[in-house]
């Protein structure tokens, strides 16, 4: 039996999932117009943690997603569960925070392309096919007109940073799913326990976020 706690802080969604087994038990999370994660973060862990019926010394790994995505809300998230891990004496796993998005549309045909706000007309980006394999690698691209246009069929585009590309991206063949906007630790249970049976664990000392790109320190 393994309970694996899952963190997901890389957007405006600090979000926290206890799954046992893969499957989720507990969810706590909140998206609001700022970053609450220093506030949010702990009280979402022992909430789940109370809700599962089990303590920390129960949990079997921390799973926390990698990135990329805002960098104060990253280092949050990898903070607490480097933490929790070297306290604890358990396994750390990192998942891709774009492969979550990703996972929250199911499709039959055509390809998702999740996309996380990087600010103007700039977005954090990846490829997957209907079976949610990567099909193109995680990038920082600026949307023109001419974006994604080597993909055949529908495109469906989801996260807080396709809304702006409507004017842009018009063709009938994007399809938008606003009422997606974040990627939630609900979506990490099933891939962390993956990672748990095959052993893909991460350094808990020299593990860093994929910030894809440099902090730039605002005014």
């Amino acid at each position: 039996m393994a309970f694996i706690l899952n963190i997901e802080t890389a957007t405006k969604n600090c979000s926290v999932c206890l799954a046992k087994d893969g499957v989720a038990v507990a969810l706590a999370e909140y998206a609001g117009e700022g970053y609450a994660h220093a506030e949010k973060l702990h009280v979402f862990i022992e909430e789940v943690l109370q809700k599962g019926g089990i303590s920390f010394k129960d949990l079997t790994a921390v799973a926390v997603s990698m990135g990329p995505g805002s960098y104060t809300g990253l280092r949050i998230g990898v903070s607490a569960a480097k933490g929790l891990c070297y306290a604890l004496n358990i396994p750390l796993f990192a998942i891709e925070t774009l492969e979550l998005l990703a996972r929250k549309v199911a499709i039959e045909e055509g390809v998702v392309i999740p996309m996380i706000d990087a600010r103007r007309m700039e977005v954090y980006t990846a490829v997957f096919d209907a079976k949610c394999n990567k099909v193109r690698d995680t990038e920082s691209e600026i949307i023109t007109s001419d974006s994604f246009t080597q993909f055949e069929g529908v495109i469906h585009l989801l996260g807080d940073g396709a809304s702006k590309c409507r004017e842009v991206l018009s063709s009938e063949r994007f399809v938008y799913h606003e009422e997606i906007l974040y990627p939630s630790a609900n979506e990490m249970a099933a891939l962390s326990f993956d990672s748990y049976k095959k052993g893909n664990t991460v350094d808990v000392a020299y593990f860093e976020p994929f910030y894809l790109k440099d902090f730039i320190a605002g005014k």
